[in-house]
């Protein structure tokens, strides 16, 4: 964020978006405490803190419910930290859980005629028709590196480890096609270009729908526009196994995409349910993505029960070969709502909650394999796959078979220049990775000048990821939750 001077990877999109539900006649304010601090007069000018949160951010939203009482305002609270543990909050005056579509006009009903009740719960799943266009008047757009739209919720997979299911069910509900392109259309006009991030967890949970209505139109209102953004987003393995596709997820826009790969041993796949990885050559299914001009952002977990003593070799072996540049790498954590969590409770090897913090060394659990042994090895892969050396090697391994196809003209964003010439200066001057850097710049420059821009962002992202590995090597010692 420091080298393209922007504040925020993503505006608050939930917020966003139960803010357009709220009544037209309230007056409203939103405070994005990843852009800006929240004050005393922010609280002391409302009647209601609508407070929305995940599980990393569970310490502040204490504070926060902290203040509210002390300056007496009143707290609705809704998301995923509180949907999956309500009863942690009983200072909250109306927790609002599940989805807003569902369950927020209830409450809003209530307010009406001061009958308002502490606890709203809805289980069913919204139909997403329903879903209004985010107030994005309530941000400045230059605070962040990317917009964000959401098309579905749901996955048709239930990987032990991931709530996903658990909030949003297994069948994928979209929203119509004619509300993305309100969304879009609102931000081309609002003067937003560049990156958009699709929140789906899975985009390709309904591949008929995506391939016969959504990508045609998407397709067309790009061309007609000029293609003021591009896209990425997360999907599932399987989107390898169809060409077409990703043909049109690429001429739709789409740049890049995150798949959990998670890990390349069979058995640990087997024992996380994770069945779409499952009978597939992983390598040659993210060289296939690849090959459609679709940069491949990869999950990784260690800490599998089923994991072999080698594991650590293993994962950075097929990270490696596999030229994912940006390959995100964590301990397993239990989630509340998991199946994960269920079975490690029932086994008794729960030690305490998740923080949410996925490049903290913490385990919430305990592993079968000695944790001293897995968080070593856990350290070796970051410092392998980051030292400049291996990090170079795979973005100049993925430049030579990446051929994306370039639509519209390119956008310039605010910071862009002084993000090359910071990279320039404590990249290619000041930092131990200069001769890779180098590198790298020359061979994009000599052989694929148009993947400049994007040797520039990697080059940052490699800085990024090695300062990160940095710190979770910090002092020794294992921090297990309690």
């Amino acid at each position: 964020m420091k080298f393209i001077g922007r504040k925020a990877s993503f505006p608050p999109l939930g917020l966003l978006t139960v803010a357009a539900m709220l009544p037209a006649e309230w007056d409203k304010k939103l405070v994005d405490m990843n852009v800006r601090s929240l004050s005393d007069d922010d609280l002391e000018w409302a009647d209601y803190a609508f407070i929305s949160a995940m599980t990393i951010q569970r310490e502040s939203v204490q504070e926060i419910l902290s203040r509210c009482r002390r300056i007496g305002i009143k707290t609705v609270a809704g998301g995923p930290l509180f949907t999956s543990a309500p009863d942690d909050f009983p200072d909250v005056d109306h927790l609002v859980l599940g989805e807003a579509e569902v369950t927020l006009a209830a409450f809003l009903q209530d307010l009406q005629t001061d009958s308002a009740r502490h606890l709203y719960v809805n289980e069913q799943h919204a139909n997403l028709s329903t879903t209004p266009l985010p107030l994005w008047e309530l941000i400045d757009v230059k605070n962040y590196a990317s917009m964000n739209i959401q098309y579905s919720r749901g996955c048709p997979f239930d990987c032990e480890f991931c709530d996903i299911t658990a909030l949003f069910g297994r069948i994928s509900r979209s929203k119509d096609t004619s509300q993305l392109l309100a969304e879009l259309e609102r931000l081309r006009v609002q003067g937003w270009r560049g990156a958009v991030f699709v929140v789906d967890d899975n985009f390709i949970g309904d591949r008929a729908k995506l391939k016969q209505i959504l990508l045609p139109a998407l397709i067309e209102w790009m061309e007609e526009h000029a293609y003021p953004f591009y896209f990425y987003t997360e999907a599932s393995i399987n989107l390898a196994d169809d060409g077409h596709l990703m043909e049109l997820m690429v001429k739709a826009g789409f740049k890049e995409v995150f798949i959990g790969i998670e890990t390349p041993n069979e058995e640990s796949l087997v024992e996380s349910g994770k069945v779409q990885n499952r009978h597939r050559d992983l390598l040659d299914s993210v060289h296939r993505i690849q090959l459609a001009g679709l940069q491949v952002q990869g999950g990784f977990i260690v800490g599998f029960d089923s994991d072999p003593p080698s594991i650590f070799e293993m994962q950075i072996s097929f990270i490696e070969e596999s030229g994912i540049v940006t390959a995100m790498v964590g301990l397993l954590t239990a989630l509340r709502g998991t199946r994960l969590y269920q079975r490690l409770n029932q086994e008794g090897r729960l030690v305490g909650e998740a923080s949410g913090n996925n490049t903290a060394i913490a385990l919430n659990f305990t592993p079968h394999m000695d944790a001293a042994t897995l968080i070593s090895g856990y350290q070796s892969i970051l410092n392998t796959i980051y030292s400049p050396k291996n990090f170079y090697q795979r973005a100049l391994k993925f430049f030579k078979i990446y051929d994306p196809l370039y639509f519209g003209k390119f956008h310039y964003q605010y910071g862009y220049l002084g993000a090359f010439f910071k990279s320039i200066l404590y990249l290619g001057i000041l930092g131990k990775e200069r001769y890779y850097y180098w590198k790298l710049i020359l061979w994009t420059i000599l052989k694929k000048p148009r993947l400049f821009p994007l040797a520039i962002t990697y080059a940052i992202y490699g800085f990024h990821f090695r300062k990160i590995a940095e710190e979770i090597n910090g002092p020794s010692g294992i921090a297990v939750d309690d």
